[in-house]
């Protein structure tokens, strides 16, 4: 009777929520959060890509191909003589790699991507030869068979060539088989733990007051500001039922913190819409420095028996653009924090050294990352 009034309650507040309006900011709580131990794990194995069009490995370079050859040819029953030394160029060792869902059966398809780890010009037009496929305990989870995709395309010739992405790494959609299945757990005993992606105390809280709101007062209980502990029935079919109603429950997050994140490599910026400034006065000026060599002509007297020559001067230059102070005012927005960043006239590069500098100031509002 307690399962019925249950199931009865949790239908309710689920219809009320789908007829409420809802935040902008709303989201189900699995976009939020994942269930402990439901995870994907990684699998790698080496092989061999046979078939090439004469781009494979250069097996003076790379023996280990060649060692590969002779150990695949000597478990098939083919023995070579010794001394033998093999010229291959349409075969390359490759690493396979993919990752193994939760809940994968053995016999279900995966797909799987291969890279070279030789000197081979392209695996273009290869057939990736039964390659066990093992995790981080040396257990092997699947095998590996079948024709490469490769999205890219290239051509040579007269040492000339030219090359469309990149040939070195391609799929086999489908191209593994489960061969061993991977134990996860849903929870122990009577809970399941619930891992919110990113840490949030505030969120967390959040996510406690909409489950006991939806499920039962005491369902729910944050264990720190990432886990949470959700009661779940201990029959497996009602816990799925249940883990499926639980994760579209509609939560509102904490509104994120103010970021902005600076690859100092490649010049980019990226800022979330938290980000928000302080009035602030910038004088930004470009430096620019020019190297150089005059050339000139020395010309001798006349009947002085001298000759012309060349002479060759260097010139240094240094020229500094006047900047101007610039009164920046406080912005409430992501959009006038990017109309006051415009108003400076700088280049990506140039405003990470500004951005840091207010950051210093105490005029920027928001987290600064560099990466």
């Amino acid at each position: 009777m307690n399962s019925h009034l249950r199931l009865l309650r949790t239908l309710i507040c689920l219809l009320g929520v789908a007829l409420a309006p809802t935040s902008f900011a709303a989201e189900r709580l699995k976009d939020l959060a994942s269930i402990a131990g439901v995870r994907d794990n990684q699998l790698v194995g080496y092989g061999l890509v046979i078939g090439l069009d004469g781009t494979g490995d250069q097996t003076t370079q790379t023996p280990f191909t060649v060692q590969s050859i002779v150990n695949m040819l000597s478990n098939m029953g083919v023995s070579l003589p010794a001394g033998t030394s093999l010229q291959l160029k349409n075969v390359a060792a490759v690493m396979v790699t993919t990752s193994l869902p939760p809940f994968a059966r053995p016999g279900q398809p995966i797909d799987v991507t291969v890279s070279s780890i030789g000197n081979a010009k392209s695996l273009r037009g290869g057939t990736l030869v039964m390659t066990p496929l093992k995790g981080v305990d040396g257990n092997v989870y699947a095998m590996a068979q079948g024709n490469l995709l490769v999205g890219g395309a290239g051509a040579s010739s007269g040492g000339a060539s030219q090359t469309i992405n990149h040939l070195l790494a391609g799929r086999i959609p489908g191209g593994a088989t489960v061969e061993r299945a991977v134990p996860s757990p849903l929870g122990q005993g009577e809970f399941v733990t619930l891992e919110l992606h990113e840490t949030d105390f505030g969120t967390a809280g959040r996510v406690v007051s909409a489950i006991n709101l939806a499920m039962m007062d005491g369902a729910a209980r944050a264990l720190d500001g990432r886990s949470i502990q959700v009661r779940a029935p201990l029959d497996m079919s009602d816990r799925v039922a249940f883990l499926g109603t639980l994760e579209n429950i509609v939560v509102t997050p904490e509104q994120q913190a103010a970021k902005v994140i600076v690859n100092s490599r490649t010049g980019s910026i990226v800022m979330n819409q938290r980000v928000t400034l302080q009035n602030v006065a910038v004088a930004h000026g470009n430096l620019t420095v020019t190297v150089g060599t005059d050339v000139g002509v020395s010309q001798p007297p006349p009947l002085s028996g001298g000759s012309t020559v060349v002479v060759e001067q260097g010139k240094v230059n240094i020229d500094q653009a006047p900047g101007s102070l610039i009164n920046i005012r406080q912005g409430a927005s992501l959009a006038d924090v990017v109309n006051a960043l415009n108003a400076i006239g700088a280049t990506p590069l140039d405003l990470v050294s500004i951005l840091q500098a207010m950051k210093a100031a105490g005029a920027l509002r928001a987290e600064l990352e560099v990466i």
